[in-house]
């Protein structure tokens, strides 16, 4: 295993490189991921490669590769976003990038232990996350790890000819400790 961080029992976190940037590209430009995105525009190489070599100076953003133990696979990244006191807050962000991978729970390991570390390691009290209504699949993941719903920006993005809601989800730390038993994710 390529300098895990975190394990779970079929995928582990471990930091992002600047190798990686080839299979984040083909990732994130693939019209299936993109339509999930924050981004309307297409990735190049130029501003993914300055993204990932600036990504450690950034105080406030923690991003992970995720890796199937089998196989020693990396399939997607996780991270969490302007992070910091005094609120003791942080946004979740997540893609699996590997179709093969998708809706078959991976995403949902890789949360609870992003969650882990966020609540336990670095002292959070709220993480949250925003998600298009049209995915379904990711409001399950997340509904699945303890979010909850929070709000919902009403038409807030435009995409494939048609206006779609953004709801927001969060997890507060007490919630998380009742939804995870202790020592679950290490």
């Amino acid at each position: 295993m390529k300098n895990a961080f975190r394990m779970g029992e079929r995928v582990y976190l471990r930091p992002v490189e600047v190798e990686d940037m080839e299979l984040f590209l083909a990732w994130m430009n693939d019209p299936e991921i993109h339509q999930y995105l924050l981004r309307v525009k297409p990735l190049n190489r130029t501003e993914e490669k300055e993204w990932l070599e600036n990504l450690h100076k950034r105080e406030g953003d923690t991003l992970f590769g995720i890796a199937v133990k089998e196989g020693d696979r990396l399939i997607g990244n996780c991270g969490l976003h302007r992070a910091g006191l005094p609120h003791r807050s942080a946004e979740l962000g997540i893609a699996i990038g590997e179709p093969a991978f998708h809706g078959k729970g991976y995403g949902a390991e890789a949360i609870r232990l992003l969650l882990a570390y966020g609540f336990d390691t670095v002292g959070l009290h709220r993480v949250g996350l925003s998600v298009y209504a049209n995915n379904a699949r990711g409001i399950r993941c997340y509904e699945k790890c303890g979010f909850r719903r929070e709000g919902v920006k009403r038409e807030a993005r435009w995409w494939n000819g048609r206006w779609w809601d953004i709801l927001e989800y969060g997890i507060l730390e007490q919630e998380y400790r009742k939804v995870t038993p202790q020592g679950a994710a290490k």
